[in-house]
């Protein structure tokens, strides 16, 4: 084994000057940091960050799913996003996933593990698309390092091997997939060499045609024939549905740039991604809420109150409110309103928690401290994604976060090309979360399901401050909203705040929490006052985890704090240009 295969080391924390990188894997980080060393900017060292870890996160991310990227432009002061979501096909409609046997929504396992759960990708455009407004590279240089890491092969992890193992059962019943994944029909040994040759072929033909490759070329009629054919393995007992993806779908598809999300919090201004993603108005309506209230490091417990109601009350009105604005008149402007945000706030006692699901309130009309009628339950979503920040010497920066959905997608591997295709269509609501109660989230043609993705970056006086983001499903907003509450009302450190044990309220009768947190002083405290905790369940991993941030903190003289996860995911990767400690 050569020593370049060997990755480098981790660390949670790097200090210094110069551009920085994290993310959850050191071989992504390093090519984003190796980027930045050869004249690179932040955008560059994104999409070759990005590109990596389709390699090395192969069931987090890819060229087969989407993402947000939100970028800080230093030159003008001003943040950009892209919404590169995944879109349903043409032929999609609103009762797609229902058994037209039944009347009801088909079994969730079955939608997942099928073409039917196969949106439209929106990575290739997403990269393409921030290297020609912002980069300076070609998109063939961006995917240079990414293709000799699937050519030459990486290291197996303790991670890598655990989600193999998680999705063994469903990756056999796929004949790609299990020969890529589950090489000689064993799971991947630790400590070997992983290649994939396939997505080096895959990545070489987007470096020399282009995203064309996908939208107009040959990778995409391979993923139309897979999707609508899906390579079920010989004597698999499982139902797989054919999709409704066709080449017109992809000839179809744009990576759309979109105003952020903009709201203040303690003088600050906190951008994000705007609808299609709920990100950005769940996030920006808890903090608005949470502004109304005293949150102190000297009292804890009741800070943490505090951003579980506003948490609460926030996924009461997403769920309600949030959709693909292109299909629904989402009232961002309004769920981002300080008016709103005061009339919800004052449903929040400090003696006693809310009762969930509790009722939306109305943006357009605020009704006083009511919540009228009853709630919907919090849909699911997939817990997997992954998510890294960039920045480079001359104070851009880059908070991107981007997904398949499922750790593992779909299960459905393009013959011949390496990559693992999303299901990102199972974020749609397969019926009417509340009946006689319109739902901004069913699916249709071209339309782009809800996502809870929060790349988010905080400013002070026009220049960064924080950048931060996490995988994780719904507990993505959760989790950039307690990290933001921990570093700007808690006193904490980054470093702190994002190693601190994370709870996760969602409008939902029970509130999610890490083992770390059940073991604290805080949780006896809090369920005298009504909260009721249950453990997270597994997500990118066998073990109870909740989140996986990667952020940077900006500060004077061009210094940056570069923060990964220490533990969660098997430990993040952080890294500075230039490092002082």
């Amino acid at each position: 084994m050569s020593p370049g295969l060997q990755p480098p080391a981790k660390q949670a924390v790097a200090v210094g000057s110069g551009g920085a990188v994290s993310s959850v894997n050191p071989y992504a980080t390093q090519v984003g940091i190796d980027v930045l060393r050869h004249g690179g900017n932040a955008v560059d060292a994104a999409v070759a960050t990005a590109a990596a870890l389709g390699v090395v996160e192969p069931y987090s991310a890819g060229v087969g799913g989407g993402g947000y990227f939100v970028y800080y432009d230093a030159r003008t002061r001003t943040v950009h996003t892209i919404d590169g979501r995944e879109t349903g096909p043409a032929s999609m409609r609103s009762d797609s996933f229902v058994d037209p046997a039944t009347g009801k929504a088909i079994p969730f396992d079955e939608a997942v593990n099928s073409g039917l759960s196969v949106g439209v990708p929106g990575t290739p455009a997403t990269w393409q698309e921030a290297l020609d407004a912002w980069g300076t590279v070609s998109l063939a240089q961006a995917l240079r390092p990414a293709t000799g890491i699937a050519d030459d092969g990486f290291v197996v992890n303790d991670q890598f091997r655990a989600q193999t193992q998680m999705n063994e059962a469903r990756f056999r019943d796929f004949t790609p997939t299990a020969q890529l994944f589950l090489p000689n029909g064993q799971l991947p040994v630790v400590g070997s060499r992983f290649r994939n040759p396939d997505l080096a072929r895959t990545y070489r033909e987007l470096a020399r045609a282009g995203v064309d490759a996908m939208y107009h070329g040959d990778i995409g009629a391979d993923v139309v024939r897979t999707v609508q054919n899906p390579p079920v393995a010989q004597g698999s007992p499982r139902k797989v549905r054919p999709g409704l993806m066709e080449r017109s779908d992809l000839a179809g598809y744009r990576a759309l740039l979109r105003q952020p999300t903009h709201t203040t919090y303690h003088g600050l201004d906190v951008y994000s991604m705007a609808p299609s993603s709920s990100g950005g108005t769940t996030v920006g309506e808890a903090l608005n809420i949470l502004e109304n209230l005293q949150l102190s490091p000297a009292d804890t417990v009741q800070a943490l109150h505090d951003y579980l109601e506003a948490s609460r009350i926030a996924f009461a009105d997403r769920n309600r409110w949030v959709g693909d604005p292109a299909f629904s008149d989402v009232p961002t402007k309004e769920l981002l309103s300080q008016e709103f945000a005061k009339d919800r706030a004052c449903l929040i006692r400090p003696t006693t928690s809310l009762t969930s699901p509790i009722a939306p309130g109305d943006p357009r009309n605020p009704a006083g401290c009511t919540t009228p009628g009853s709630g919907s339950q919090e849909p699911y979503e997939g817990p997997s994604t992954t998510h890294l920040v960039t920045s480079d010497r001359w104070g851009n920066v880059v908070s991107y976060t981007l997904t398949i959905e499922q750790t593992g997608g779909s299960a459905i591997t393009v013959p011949g090309r390496g990559f693992l295709l999303n299901n990102e269509l199972t974020d749609f609501d397969f019926t009417p979360l509340q009946a006689g109660v319109p739902d901004p989230n069913l699916p249709g043609p071209g339309k782009r399901p809800r996502s809870s993705m929060s790349p988010t970056i905080v400013m002070r006086d026009d220049k960064p401050l924080i950048a931060v983001g996490s995988p994780g499903g719904a507990t993505i907003i959760t989790t950039v909203l307690q990290t933001l509450v921990n570093r700007l009302d808690l006193g904490m450190t980054l470093p702190e705040a994002v190693a601190a044990p994370r709870i996760s309220q969602r409008n939902r009768t029970t509130t999610e929490a890490e083992p770390a947190f059940l073991d604290s002083p805080e949780r006896p405290a809090l369920e005298s006052l009504g909260e009721q905790f249950v453990l997270a369940p597994p997500a990118f991993t066998p073990s109870p985890e909740i989140g996986a941030v990667a952020a940077l903190e900006f500060g004077p003289h061009g210094k940056v704090t570069a923060v990964a996860e220490p533990k969660r995911r098997g430990g993040g990767s952080a890294m500075v240009v230039h490092r002082t400690s």
